[in-house]
């Protein structure tokens, strides 16, 4: 009986490890994401980096020119689907 009581125990103990670990990465993470807003990376930027880190995919979160996103002359169709 007392066998059975230490696995028990283990698996207890291997939960609450994992659980640690997990909120452990989600405080960090969460860190990581404040400072991107700050630095002004998008939204859309992060979902991407956060999915390519779970999939074990190389990623890295670099701004883009801000040529491209200030050019206000773009004929590239907008969200919309009208022309800007």
């Amino acid at each position: 009986m007392h066998f059975i009581f230490v696995i028990m125990m283990r698996c207890v103990l291997q939960t609450e490890q994992k659980k640690q670990a997990a909120a452990d990465v989600l405080f960090h993470y969460s860190q990581f994401v404040m400072v991107c807003i700050g630095e002004g990376v998008r939204p859309t930027d992060l979902r991407l980096h956060l999915m390519k880190e779970v999939s074990g995919m190389a990623t890295s979160l670099t701004k883009e020119p801000q040529q491209a996103a200030a050019s206000p002359d773009s004929s590239e169709p907008s969200s919309s689907g009208t022309t800007k």
